[in-house]
């Protein structure tokens, strides 16, 4: 078991000990996908490639690709990016993937 590993174990069974929410105290994103249309992102660490076909935005340990068409970053905030468009698929990436 990795140190990484050991980190993030102690960390979840913190987070369940003080009921804090795991994305909080794991650095995870939260997503919420409205339809096909629009995905919202918290927690996230800013946008590594932006196209009209194609969005990766940085996330804790990885990237969160975003594949569509007529994409557009709506908003964009320190811990929030909405991203709007005809939303094919959503995949988790891990970091410097090639995608």
């Amino acid at each position: 078991m990795s140190f990484k590993d050991l980190q993030r174990k102690v960390k979840k069974q913190f987070s369940d000990f003080f009921e804090i929410p795991s994305d909080v105290m794991l650095d995870l994103p939260k997503i919420v996908l409205v339809g096909n249309l629009q995905v919202f992102i918290e927690n996230h660490r800013g946008i590594v490639e932006y196209n009209s076909d194609k969005v990766r935005i940085k996330v804790g340990d990885g990237e969160v690709g975003i594949i569509g068409g007529n994409l557009m970053v709506r908003n964009i905030k320190t811990d929030e990016i909405c991203v709007d468009g005809q939303i094919k698929s959503l995949t988790f990436l891990e970091p410097g993937e090639v995608w």
